[in-house]
């Protein structure tokens, strides 16, 4: 089987790029047929991200088209064996899935284990993509902030880089939304 078709969007905070990505999975699904799933990877660690959480899951509950909702903060390639060549997948979002693996240990960042982390992250990615029949991925762009002399700061941002290059170049698609504008970046426009 073909491996399914990637989709990626990337956009600064409260950019619309999850909104964008909603768009595009509910077009996907009335022109295609197929199951809607929203593999989610934030952890409500406070007041604001469970009130953006609680936000997306009634955006999504609305509507004419049924969300499944997958909860999967780590290790997303578990969940690969919960979608079929049928899915529909939003991921949404990288930025937020790097994090909870970076923090989730006391590990030193030496390279062994940012390897180790971006390795988890793709292969978890090309594993659900082997089993969907559409793969939308979400992350933020945080490279137009000041990147501080923070060790912690640069060597995030740097794997975030790599692991954004590696989608683009892995992606049928790419979009950079800016003040809710999608800018088409890579591939035919559907």
């Amino acid at each position: 089987m073909a491996p399914a078709s990637l989709i990626f969007i990337s956009g600064g905070v409260r950019s619309g790029k999850s909104s964008f990505a909603e768009e595009m999975a509910l077009k996907l699904v009335n022109e295609n047929g197929g199951q809607l799933n929203y593999l989610a990877t934030g952890v409500a660690s406070d007041p604001e991200m469970q009130d953006r959480i609680t936000k997306h899951q009634r955006d999504r509950e609305g509507g004419k088209f049924r969300w499944r909702t997958i909860e999967q903060s780590q290790n997303i390639g578990e969940s690969a064996n919960l979608f079929n060549n049928e899915d529909i997948i939003l991921l949404d979002c990288v930025t937020t899935l790097l994090n909870n693996e970076l923090f989730s240990s006391n590990q030193i960042w030496d390279e062994s284990f940012l390897a180790d982390v971006m390795k988890t992250i793709s292969t978890g990615i090309n594993n659900i993509r082997d089993r969907a029949k559409v793969l939308i991925v979400v992350s933020n762009e945080v490279f137009n902030e000041s990147i501080s002399e923070n060790g912690l700061v640069f060597s995030y941002a740097r794997i975030l880089g790599k692991i954004h290059q590696q989608l683009v170049k892995e992606a049928d698609q790419a979009f950079l939304v800016e003040a809710g504008i999608p800018i088409h970046m890579k591939g035919d426009r559907k």
